[in-house]
């Protein structure tokens, strides 16, 4: 088999790839810069102190941009260092997405431990004003729950002395009112039963798999990349080909 076209077929295979890289960069940054303006408030929920997640995904996304780009331009140029370059980055990108995939499949029930002792701080402290009292409210709102197990885990905060249980777990908002809030015999007639943390775990381990499985598939892509690249650089410096 003559050498050009090969070489041809291998830059053009990686080419491609890179492009595709490029866009996964581009996907992470654009959901750490959403998770960020949209998702500040949950993401306090299920992390002890404010989490960097955003900023990671924002960084890594750029990264990401950048080495696609670079890809495409060691491809094109037929330099061999900066293929190995490349393959170099695909291997740590490989390495970290399949130490985070795994770290969060093992580490799921201390996720779970966490976002049970946030939300119930966050419950037992609820003052209606605070952003973590504002993503209970939005978490109950949008998943039509109430509480941590029930509208009962609401009996023991600060604020139900005084407001009752939050107008954020009322089946029907124009039929609430802080009487009935206040009312425990009312109350069970006017609000969710379904508590939200049974609602988000039981989510999380029915997608476990699911997010596991694209996590190693995404990681596992980058083995591709580092193949092209490595075979590409070593049949270009076996032949000195150079791309005028």
């Amino acid at each position: 088999m003559e050498t050009k076209p090969v070489i041809t077929c291998l830059k053009t295979l990686l080419i491609v790839y890179s492009f595709v890289f490029w866009i996964t960069g581009a996907i992470l940054l654009a959901v750490g810069v959403w998770g960020k303006l949209m998702l500040g408030p949950y993401i306090s929920l299920i992390a002890d102190n404010s989490t960097n997640a955003p900023y990671v995904l924002i960084g890594t996304g750029t990264v990401i941009i950048v080495f696609g780009l670079f890809g495409c331009f060691a491809t094109c140029r037929g330099s061999p260092w900066m293929l190995k370059l490349y393959a170099m980055f695909l291997s740590l990108v490989f390495l970290a997405e399949l130490v985070a995939g795994i770290s969060g499949f093992v580490f799921r029930h201390e996720i779970k431990g966490t976002f049970h002792r946030t939300y119930t701080d966050a419950v037992l402290n609820y003052n209606a004003e605070d952003e973590a009292s504002r993503a209970v409210d939005n978490l109950q709102h949008k998943l039509r729950c109430c509480g941590v197990y029930n509208y009962t885990s609401w009996f023991g905060s600060v604020y139900y002395p005084s407001n009752g249980i939050p107008a954020s777990c009322c089946v029907n908002s124009s039929d609430c009112n802080p009487e009935d809030l206040r009312n425990t015999t009312l109350a069970p007639s006017k609000v969710y039963h379904q508590g939200c943390y049974e609602l988000v775990t039981s989510f999380m381990e029915t997608n476990m798999a699911i997010i596991a499985g694209v996590t190693f598939g995404i990681a596992f892509s980058q083995l591709i990349g580092m193949l092209l690249a490595c075979c590409l650089s070593r049949i270009i410096t076996a032949n000195q080909y150079e791309m005028v």
